[in-house]
């Protein structure tokens, strides 16, 4: 009779086994992708919406860029010269974009900290 006993605890161990797993895997799963979704909502919903106002602010300034050197250059930049308003605006542009990936790719205080 023991060893039927027996049979029948480690069956009972073996689903017990088995629930905790499954309860592991489904913890371990939320921990990775469901925790860190609901952690980046306030990033995003500061981060977009400024992205946005940034992104526009400089097409504004480029804008302003190009209409002031066309209004208050008067007649020098005129002609076979008109390229030049458009090449300045968009060099300014350019490194506007340099130097918005460049603090981008460059590693915070805090990262540095940490290492």
């Amino acid at each position: 009779m023991a060893p039927t006993g027996a049979k029948k605890s480690e069956e009972k161990g073996t689903a017990e086994v088995i629930a905790d797993l499954w309860q592991l895997v489904k913890d371990y799963a939320k921990q990775e992708t469901v925790d860190p979704l609901k952690s980046i909502g306030r990033f995003l919903a500061y981060g977009v919406p400024g992205a946005l106002l940034l992104g526009l602010g400089v097409l504004f300034a480029a804008l302003a860029i190009l209409r002031g050197l066309q209004t208050e250059t008067g007649p020098h930049l005129t002609g076979s010269w008109n390229w030049v308003p458009y090449a300045v605006a968009l060099v300014v542009s350019a490194v506007v974009i340099a130097l918005a990936v460049k603090a981008i790719s460059k590693p915070s205080k805090s990262a540095k900290a940490r290492s």
